[in-house]
């Protein structure tokens, strides 16, 4: 009997696929606990990801604090790109933006749905009052309009280069991201596991 190599590969493979299935959704029983936070072993199939997520996890057992975060992203468009890394962060200083009313008076800024759909169209990439017009908006008296909070909030500034155009802060870019991405978590919660 003659051995067929490629399909003996192709159901090992298989087998190793539904193996490693098995071991990225399942919790191990009796995690480790570190001060009050029980530690959650995989929830990534990239081990890099589960190693960054544990050591999360050790410093928010370690200080005592009710979350640690770090995140990073990269945003290239319209010729301009911002890069950005922030590496445990306390969740308990994210709570007092929302104690002091930070948070309210950013989102009272950007909750306005022309005033967001400027936002997200300048992050695409930078445009002149004309241009803007061109892409939905009544009258250049109604972008100004709109413009004048961005800018008062310093989320939106006229470029250097071309008189005329406005654009996203660069610094700015990854605050706005960060929020679409926490939208997008409150609104599906696929990558989350609770154990509350």
């Amino acid at each position: 009997m003659e051995r067929d190599l490629p399909k003996e590969i192709d159901s090992l493979k298989a087998a190793i696929e539904e193996i490693r299935a098995m071991f990225t959704h399942a919790l191990p029983e009796g995690n480790e606990k570190v001060g009050h936070v029980e530690k959650i072993a995989v929830m990534h199939p990239d081990p890099a990801i589960n190693g960054l997520m544990a050591r999360l996890q050790d410093s928010c057992g370690r200080k005592g604090t009710p979350g640690q975060i770090t995140y990073l992203g990269v945003f290239a468009s319209g010729g301009r790109q911002s890069n950005w890394i922030r590496n445990d962060t306390n969740v308990e200083n994210l709570l007092r933006l929302a104690e002091s009313g930070t948070v309210e008076k950013v989102l009272a800024c950007l909750g306005n749905g022309d005033r967001m759909r400027l936002l997200v169209s300048l992050l695409r990439k930078p445009q002149t009052v004309a241009e803007i017009v061109e892409n939905g908006y009544s009258s250049t008296g109604q972008v100004y309009h709109l413009l004048k909070p961005l800018m008062a909030a310093d989320l939106v500034q006229e470029s250097e280069s071309r008189r005329g155009q406005y654009a996203v802060v660069p610094h700015r870019v990854q605050g706005i991201v960060m929020l679409l991405a926490g939208i997008s978590d409150l609104v599906d919660p696929t990558h989350t596991k609770d154990e509350i």
